[in-house]
């Protein structure tokens, strides 16, 4: 980033947060807090009304706001290509928004901007699979979820989990504290505070039926920052798998979100996956019929042979 493009950019993160420090923006920038304070002398002395408290960090004067900026064609295409994504993937409301917001963009542009991007648009395309379409249901659930992120209200739902617990009970009835919703491999995915649990836990929209808004409500905890946020990482199992050569491309476009390696040997592609229970990944290795061997553990290598034999008698 050159110094012009890092003065703007200091003046919009000034413009968007009421302080902001040197160091802050010495690594946002990727640049030393000595270049940044030179930036903010800059500013200064070009007339940006920029306030600097010892200790504290740099702000705007009240008042101040930077005039409207024209976007290049390359920034233009990607807000539109942002567009044309919640416009496929979020709620009504969100598509709604998203369509007028497309149409303030390709206004504000110049003739030779706007006749660029689209040129650049026509030739490129955000096509999302059947697969992967949201359904209708979840589109209802996600947008009152949200409100009740923004309202910091509790929901009530019935929740359908993938596979039985200890107990052989895969329905329940949850009370949450919703904090986030994630949009992971193509499923919206709650996080929020189970009352249950007393903890952290992760619920898929698409197993939610019987959603209802309560009057309850919670505090998000000053500590939660939903960017930054990890959880933790309980799966202990490996397994060790190994494709023949025709089914190694297959194998790999599939982008299985279990995988943790892959490598190419003589005898085929060897796969390590990393899982909760055997369970969650037997049906996916079953799935390449002859395609694949499980080299380890002993036990899913008895699952499958138990599965096929099954399989065998059905037919």
């Amino acid at each position: 980033m050159n110094k012009t493009d890092r003065l703007l950019a200091i003046v919009l993160e000034l413009q968007r947060k009421e302080v902001v420090r040197a160091e802050d923006l010495a690594t946002l920038f990727e640049t030393s807090a000595r270049t940044i304070y030179r930036d903010i002398q800059s500013l200064s002395e070009a007339g940006v009304p920029i306030i600097g408290a010892p200790g504290t960090g740099y702000s705007l004067m009240e008042g101040y706001f930077l005039p409207p900026i024209s976007f290049t064609a390359p920034e233009a295409v990607s807000l539109l290509i942002g567009t044309d994504f919640i416009e496929q993937r979020f709620d009504d409301d969100y598509r709604v928004r998203a369509q007028t917001a497309r149409g303030k963009i390709e206004a504000i542009l110049p003739g030779s901007v706007r006749n660029e991007t689209s040129r650049v648009r026509k030739a490129m395309r955000l096509l999302i699979s059947d697969k992967q379409v949201t359904p209708s249901k979840e589109k209802e659930y996600l947008e009152k979820i949200r409100r009740a992120i923004l309202d910091e209200r509790k929901i009530n739902f019935h929740y359908a989990k993938r596979l039985a617990d200890s107990e052989g009970n895969r329905h329940s009835v949850r009370t949450v504290a919703p904090y986030g919703l994630v949009l992971v491999q193509g499923s919206w995915m709650l996080v929020a505070r189970c009352d249950l649990r007393q903890d952290i836990r992760h619920f898929r929209l698409s197993r939610m039926t019987e959603l209802i808004d309560l009057e309850e409500r919670f505090e998000l905890p000053a500590h939660f920052n939903l960017r930054e946020y990890t959880p933790p990482d309980d799966r202990h199992l490996r397994v060790r798998l190994r494709f023949n050569h025709d089914t190694a491309d297959k194998v790999k476009e599939s982008n299985y979100h279990y995988i943790e390696d892959i490598e190419e040997h003589q005898d085929g592609l060897h796969m390590v996956l990393r899982v909760r229970q055997l369970d969650e990944v037997l049906q996916w290795v079953l799935g390449w019929g002859a395609g694949v061997i499980v080299l380890e553990p002993e036990s899913l290598r008895n699952q499958i042979r138990e599965e096929a034999e099954k399989i065998l008698k059905r037919y």
